[in-house]
């Protein structure tokens, strides 16, 4: 039997399917190299995944309902599906809002299809965000909130995924999971990500932009961290048919002048920051409440920003070869 992780070029379907074939897993990775950053990053993540005994990759867009369904046919040892391709960032959600439908809503929509003409499925984890709790000013933010008012289009798809999940687990017995990520970072990190374009900015001596006037603070989730959290709640899908959705963070909100701070420390160099004012589909402050994950799934994050930062820094020089 093998797992399907889409996205598996990206940051954390990358780490995803590594840790599944180092625990002597096959894997089924599909990817399609979107050009929403440098993919030049995205083939060094995959470089060593395909030099792994026990990974098939397969190029091609999860919204190809063609090359999908067919997947059906030719892996048929699928049994659990680790959906984690998207389109994803809120300010370009405002620039190209035709392909986040496209990859976000039809493309979950064609995993679902697949999912459910999988006769041996066990399991079907998917990636939604912390983004979907949009305007809610409770914090932290626990699955139980209301979040039916997003404030990005990005937000938005991720919302309608978690409704078209909930609505084919309900017609289909499908065993779902949605997990909202909080933001990711560390070693292998998305170059749009704040903790990379600080890094770059303060390397490069250019000034770094904070929106709000700087008042910003981030839920940072280290990657190891996202990763075990995502392979515990895979191996455990509900015990009858049904779908859930769990917070994945570091249940820690960090002042993004904090995080400045650390890879100033990191670099040996000061930051030149700029204060400006808030952004349209910008949160003030995320914080993630993983009461109910850690109480599921014997999962709590480990490594904190002062130990994680410094980690990301040094993968960043050597990366950058500087």
């Amino acid at each position: 039997m093998s797992v399907l992780v889409t996205g598996v070029a990206g940051f954390i379907g990358a780490e995803v399917a590594g840790a599944l074939l180092a625990r002597g897993e096959a894997v089924v990775g599909v990817d399609n190299f979107s050009d929403q950053y440098d993919p030049v990053l995205k083939f060094a993540r995959l470089k060593p995944l395909r030099e792994t005994k026990g990974f098939t990759f397969l190029e091609a867009d999860v919204a190809e309902r063609e090359a999908m369904l067919g997947l059906a046919g030719k892996h048929g040892g699928l049994d659990r599906i680790v959906h984690l391709a998207a389109q994803s960032g809120v300010r370009q959600s405002m620039v190209d809002p035709y392909i986040y439908a496209q990859t976000n809503v039809m493309g979950h929509l064609v995993l679902l299809e697949l999912a459910r003409g999988l006769k041996d499925l066990k399991h079907f984890v998917y990636a939604s965000a912390s983004s979907v709790y949009g305007a809610n000013r409770k914090l932290p933010f626990a699955v139980a909130d209301r979040v039916d008012h997003p404030v990005s289009l990005y937000a938005a798809t991720k919302r309608a995924d978690e409704l078209m999940t909930e609505t084919y687990s309900h017609l289909y017995g499908l065993k779902a999971t949605g997990l909202r990520y909080f933001t990711t970072y560390g070693p292998w990190g998305r170059p749009d990500m704040s903790p990379y374009i600080f890094a770059k900015a303060i390397h490069e001596g250019r000034p770094i932009e904070l929106a709000h006037l700087g008042v910003l603070k981030r839920d940072y989730s280290y990657i190891d961290d996202m990763v075990a959290g995502t392979l515990a709640v895979l191996d455990k899908p509900p015990a009858d048919a049904g779908h859930r959705v769990y917070n994945l963070g570091a249940a820690r909100s960090e002042d993004l002048v904090q995080v400045i701070a650390l890879l100033e420390k990191a670099f040996a160099r000061k930051a030149i920051v700029e204060l400006k004012p808030g952004e349209p589909g910008t949160l003030p402050e995320t914080a993630a409440d993983i009461a109910d994950t850690t109480r599921e799934f014997g999962w709590t994050p480990r490594v904190a920003v002062e130990e994680g930062i410094p980690k990301f820094v040094e993968w960043f020089k050597a990366y950058n070869r500087l």
